[in-house]
């Protein structure tokens, strides 16, 4: 990755931004195409909205600290255990139970601490502490806001000659980790479009191409949120392979075979031969396509929708295919689909977290609604794997949740959807 040079601090001006991804001069290729097209895409904050809130058990003594609690990092609720009880760590204990829903909360050991801190009021005595689903809601590290403007370029027999992807908005490491950050470039926001590597790479071939990242930090702390940044990546980039296929006049899987590398064109192929793409849908029903690699996998997913004339949106079904390199656990993966899946459709649902006068608006779960079993589409799952590297299965899929949805809402209505959640738009189809 590059850095194109910066101004005064880590926050680049109008004109300039980390690169992320760079080949040939695709500024240049969309001055010169014979058709532009641009759109621009936003994604809210999201929270993590574990069924269990924070909350840790301590016992203090002078020269002993012991902690019971859900964790995903158990040598953070080591260190924060330590910090907060002034002993050091051979003193102290962190017993690791059942995580009780993390999804990337649980990284994060500010409850461990507090827990910590009031157990040292009270020396010898256990005190749990659990966080109410208020507390819980607003002191959250937020799933981060960004936008996104995308430019393509085709060719007069549309082909895509050049595409640029600006990201503006949060970066994570910048608010967890600073000392992460590559001289001030977070890579993690290029997840699922990143030049090259094994664990999320972008899969279009494109003679010109820029994607880069005007960072902008609010005061709003930003952190992991179960699929990290490909969930928004995918919306981005997905929704807009469709929005160019339109524009080329042609189907947008055949659009995306034109361009894909081999194991994201076999991933995608696997899903839409699985559902039956292109052929016969009862009527009414729309398939919206879209695809990503993400954490060492490549994935593809499927949606089957429908639009009623009042506008009421039914996910009918998502086929998924996934390519782990090695599926050890067939069962498993399945279910980590179909899991994730849940997380991925309440996100593009409901999931938005607004803020007003320094606080966050919504406080439990009539504010910050999820899916609800009867909105749950049928799952279909195919393993592809290849055999020859591992990656992931519970987050990947997560990631093409939304924007398949998205392309089928937009066969449904002639409606384009650019930002989440759906709850506030008007489905009903374009007069």
């Amino acid at each position: 990755m590059e850095l194109q040079e910066l101004g005064p601090g880590l926050v680049p001006d109008a004109e300039e931004a980390f690169v992320g991804n760079k080949n040939g001069e695709a500024k240049d290729a969309i001055a010169k195409a014979a058709k532009k097209v641009e759109a621009v895409y936003a994604y809210p904050y999201q929270n993590h909205a574990p069924m269990e809130p924070m909350n840790a058990t301590a016992l203090y003594t002078a020269d002993k600290c012991e902690v019971w609690c859900g964790t995903q990092n158990g040598e953070a609720a080591l260190a924060a255990a330590s910090e907060a009880c002034g002993l050091p760590v051979a003193k102290c204990d962190v017993y690791k139970l059942m995580v009780g829903g993390g999804f990337g909360r649980r990284g994060r050991a500010d409850y461990v601490r507090q827990a910590v801190l009031i157990a040292k009021e009270m020396p010898g005595t256990p005190v749990k502490l659990i966080w109410s689903r208020e507390e819980d809601m607003t002191h959250d590290q937020y799933h981060p806001t960004t936008m996104c403007k995308l430019t393509g370029a085709l060719d007069a027999q549309g082909n895509l000659v050049g595409l640029h992807v600006r990201i503006s908005g949060q970066s994570i490491l910048a608010s967890l980790a600073p000392q992460n950050l590559q001289n001030g470039m977070d890579p993690a926001t290029f997840q699922g479009l990143a030049n090259g590597g094994q664990e999320a790479a972008f899969g279009y071939n494109v003679p010109n191409l820029l994607i880069d990242h005007a960072m902008r930090n609010p005061h709003v702390l930003a952190g992991f949120w179960r699929g990290v940044n490909t969930n928004q990546n995918a919306v981005y980039m997905e929704c807009f392979m469709d929005e160019l296929a339109a524009a080329a006049g042609q189907d947008p899987l055949a659009f995306r075979l034109k361009l894909l590398k081999p194991k994201y064109a076999a991933a995608l192929k696997a899903a839409t031969d699985k559902a039956g793409y292109g052929k016969p849908l009862p009527a009414g029903h729309f398939h919206g396509i879209a695809q990503i690699m993400g954490y060492g996998s490549y994935v593809a997913g499927v949606a089957e929708v429908s639009v009623s004339a009042d506008g009421v949106l039914k996910i009918h079904k998502i086929t998924a295919a996934t390519d782990p390199g090695y599926g050890l656990n067939p069962w498993l993966i399945e279910r980590q689909v179909a899991g994730s899946f849940v997380y991925g459709l309440s996100a593009a649902l409901y999931g938005e977290i607004t803020v007003k006068d320094g606080a966050v608006e919504q406080t439990n779960f009539d504010s910050y609604n999820v899916m609800r079993l009867d909105e749950m589409p049928k799952v279909e799952t195919v393993l592809v794997p290849t055999h020859d590297f591992w990656g992931g299965v519970g987050e990947p899929t997560i990631a093409v949740a939304a924007p398949a949805v998205l392309n089928a809402i937009a066969k449904a209505t002639g409606k384009r959807v650019r930002n989440l959640p759906l709850m506030h738009h008007e489905l009903k189809k374009a007069s």
